[in-house]
């Protein structure tokens, strides 16, 4: 077997019980009389509001790259709102769909009406989702998909970029096709617009956001651009660490946990490249000048860690955050590490940051000072050479 085989043993993907956040509320959530059903707006904001997760998160994606297509279009966009273990699918006038991320197992689906007339509320797992979301855009295992196509007019996709790949290495002129980009915009990029075939080749179509649709049909009337930077990073961490999970539990399974040289070499050169990624080693620097960010969703954005931890501080003169190393070492994603993987990035993330790789020199003493003492000082089973 390989680490792709989900299904079967030691994953077991669909018969284990998940542990992620969105699984562990439902118990309540079904009857929660927080909820609030008095029209579909109310009850996904009131939602959003018992799962912490911000209004102002909020991204369109007008591409027809759901698992919904029939009711997303150019003239109806689809909605994301997340947070660093939930992630909430919104389509007016259609069915509301659900990621957690579970420590083990990786990404859990649901799908859902928002009821009506007080009718009751039923959560479903959802199978069809693994159609995209085990697949090569997330590595081939249960993970997060961000497709970047370029749409005709009604949404179908006539090309796409960045095909199998995630992460805030991806430049910028292969992200946001499809999506809707709000604030202070960026020029080379396909987002806010659709294409067309003219004489063969296709030419773009402006499609800036509420210019074929209602905004006040969606919570706010924004589809910011830091949400899409953060949502993106996200995207590649959550997809590296589930696959480094899998990748771990297949190869103690199969050596009944006495690992072989390959074996060993393989979650080596697997730790070596999650801390690269946990360290921004090869994140796309930002356009000269930087970006401007909706200012509701960076202060949520900043006050949604639970640590108060300054990994969270944003720069956006250069590059996303003031300090590279990423705030997802507190998610579910990195919790759910195997000890044979998290040690070793444990080890490369101390060796990256008291030594003197030069593959990290991008960061500076001063920097990596600093992101020593707050992971030291907020991180959970951290080795004792720490």
């Amino acid at each position: 077997m390989t680490y792709r085989d989900f299904l079967a043993a030691p994953h077991s993907y669909k018969t284990r019980e998940p542990k992620d956040k969105f699984t562990s509320a439902l118990p309540t959530l079904e009857s929660d009389p927080r909820l609030d059903r008095s029209s579909e707006k109310a009850f996904l904001r009131s939602l959003l509001r018992i799962l912490d997760i911000p209004e102002s998160s909020q991204l369109l994606v007008f591409s027809t790259t759901s698992l919904q297509l029939r009711f997303i279009s150019p003239t109806n966009p689809r909605a994301l709102y997340f947070n660093e273990d939930i992630y909430i699918g919104y389509i007016p006038g259609g069915r509301v769909e659900v990621i957690g991320i579970d420590p083990d197992l990786g990404a859990i689906f649901y799908i859902f009406d928002i009821p009506q007339n007080g009718g009751p509320l039923h959560f479903e797992r959802s199978d069809r989702c693994m159609n995209c979301h085990a697949g090569e855009d997330s590595g081939h295992v249960p993970g997060l998909v961000v497709k970047s196509v370029i749409p005709g007019v009604s949404g179908g996709s006539l090309d796409a970029f960045r095909v199998g790949k995630s992460g805030h290495d991806i430049p910028l002129s292969e992200r946001f096709g499809g999506w809707h980009v709000t604030g202070d915009r960026l020029t080379n990029h396909w987002g806010n617009a659709i294409g067309k075939f003219v004489g063969g080749e296709i030419q773009r179509v402006a499609n800036p956001a509420g210019a074929n649709f209602d905004l006040a049909k969606y919570l706010v009337p924004t589809s910011d651009i830091l949400a899409h930077l953060v949502h993106e990073h996200q995207v590649g961490f959550v997809n590296r660490a589930v696959e480094a999970t899998y990748r771990a539990r297949t190869a103690a399974f199969l050596s009944g946990g006495k690992l072989s040289v390959e074996q060993e070499a393989e979650l080596d050169a697997t730790a070596a490249e999650f801390t690269k990624y946990l360290l921004f080693a090869d994140e796309v620097p930002l356009p000269s000048g930087g970006i401007k960010a909706d200012p509701a969703y960076a202060k949520a954005f900043q006050a949604t860690g639970k640590n108060g931890d300054a990994l969270r501080e944003l720069d956006l003169e250069t590059r996303l955050f003031k300090l590279r190393c990423s705030y997802m070492i507190y998610s579910a994603a990195f919790q759910g590490l195997p000890p044979t993987v998290k040690g070793r990035v444990f080890a490369r993330l101390r060796g990256a940051l008291v030594g003197d790789a030069r593959e990290f020199a991008y960061l500076g003493q001063a920097e990596k000072r600093e992101i020593y003492r707050i992971v030291k000082a907020t991180v959970k089973e951290l080795p004792p050479e720490w």
